[in-house]
């Protein structure tokens, strides 16, 4: 029997292990490793959850143990499992993996499911390339067409796994009871604003038929730019022009790419022209058949007087600007256009965790990342803002989409940021979602 370690990032790699080797008697998955997520290695996937060929459930480690746990564990294979890293990293695992003398295996985006109801995914090259705010434009649009539409959303799963095998969001109890993360929040809660139901969790199969239940549509709004767990009818794939040439050089981003039926270059309107360029075209060579279309992600401050001649701190989207890699978000943006003195640095008065990620990702530049993956981190973060105040921050702007003020203490006038996408060159949604209506039984167009 072949003796499999999945590399993961709690997300991606549950998902391979409950569809692919499960109830595979060829396999035995000895373990897991986790990467990219703060607090969620040294735990177990549970027995519950794994069924009755692991009665003791699946280990999780870290993935700074990986070459030692080949060895200790005699794996035969490692399965790469999670997502939004570079071609080189992706290059580095394998060399590492075979080194230690296992096989190094990425399975196939054919590992899906097959849905009862029309599927609209919504991918993208990169983490906070604007995918969120196109799943947030393509709902309202379909819901008019007199459809109802469940969101599934890429999993996220940092606490009790089995506790959260099926999550349904619906309303403020539903993520309280849920005890979601600031991250989690970021991602549920624009959908939920918009009265939209989001289901989430580890069990994608069990999630799938639960969203059926209620949905002529399923949006699938997947995360960390991975591919999408379902079969899609219509495959959105968002890239953007301010990291040109990672549309092609990040995975599974540039499959995202070639997967697309819709390429929708974002951020237009910010992006340099040089960047727009290298991407149109680094996308139409690599899909060829793919519509390409542009966006623009406008971005308003609800109250940028507030911000206008202050010392400001941006905070904005965690992993956008952290293991997404961009050095600032539209916080930053926002405090720009509304004439902010001074951008400050967080570096100088940051504390704990907050302070940590900071020196992880020295590519951050002026701007905060709201990061909030446990108690321990929400309270890093709001004592960060506290020392930020006592050294002269006179005003904030979140470009969280989340009401961060509910979470954390903020002693300054502050204002939310809102960034939508905008299709330009007259393109409508009616006409990129012309496919999926009929089938998903439209009303009205």
């Amino acid at each position: 029997m072949k003796r499999v370690l999945i590399i993961g990032a709690a997300g991606r790699d549950f998902f391979n292990f409950l569809t692919v080797f499960k109830d595979d008697r060829d396999a035995e998955v000895v373990a897991f490793t986790a990467q990219q997520i703060p607090h969620i290695s040294d735990r177990r996937f549970p027995a519950v959850l794994a069924g009755p060929r692991y009665p003791q459930g699946i280990p999780i480690y870290p993935e700074s143990r990986l070459e030692g746990l080949i060895r200790e564990l005699h794996v035969d294979t490692c399965v790469l499992s999670y997502s939004d890293l570079s071609a080189e990293v992706v290059l580095h695992l394998s060399a590492r993996v075979n080194a230690a003398g296992a096989d190094f295996v990425m399975l196939g985006a054919h590992h899906q499911l097959r849905s009862k109801k029309p599927v609209v995914a919504v991918c993208a090259s990169r983490t906070g390339a604007g995918k969120s705010p196109l799943s947030r434009a393509i709902v309202p649009f379909l819901r008019q067409a007199g459809l109802r539409v469940a969101v599934i959303r890429h999993p996220m799963p940092y606490g009790d796994l089995a506790a959260q095998a099926v999550q349904r969001f619906a309303t403020e109890a539903d993520l309280l009871r849920h005890k979601v993360t600031v991250e989690e929040r970021e991602e549920y809660e624009p959908h939920m604003a918009h009265g939209s139901v989001v289901f989430a969790g580890v069990d994608y199969a069990a999630i799938l038929a639960a969203a059926e239940q209620e949905a002529d549509v399923i949006l699938w709004d997947g995360g960390n730019n991975d591919t999408s767990f379902i079969k899609a009818d219509l495959y959105f794939t968002v890239v953007d022009p301010h990291r040109a040439g990672h549309e092609l050089t990040y995975y599974p981003g540039e499959t995202n790419v070639r997967l697309a039926d819709v390429i929708v270059i974002n951020k237009v309107d910010t992006a340099p022209a040089a960047g727009i360029a290298t991407v149109r075209e680094n996308v139409r060579r690599a899909n060829p058949k793919a519509r390409i279309v542009d966006a623009a992600c406008t971005v308003t401050a609800e109250h940028p007087e507030v911000l206008t001649g202050k010392r400001v701190l941006a905070i904005d989207d965690g992993p956008t600007l952290t293991h997404g890699g961009m050095a600032f978000g539209a916080a930053v943006l926002a405090a720009r256009a509304a004439g902010a003195r001074e951008l400050v640095d967080p570096r100088r008065f940051a504390v704990g965790e907050i302070k940590d990620a900071l020196e992880q990702y020295p590519h951050v530049q002026a701007a905060l990342p709201a990061l909030g993956y446990g108690d321990k981190q929400i309270r890093d973060l709001e004592a960060t803002i506290a020392r930020g105040v006592a050294d002269g921050v006179e005003a904030v702007a979140i470009g969280t989409p989340i009401d961060l003020a509910k979470l954390v203490k903020i002693g300054v006038p502050q204002t939310r940021v809102n960034y939508e996408i905008a299709l330009q060159g007259g393109v409508v949604l009616g006409d990129l979602l012309a496919p999926v209506l009929p089938a998903a039984g439209a009303t009205k167009h």
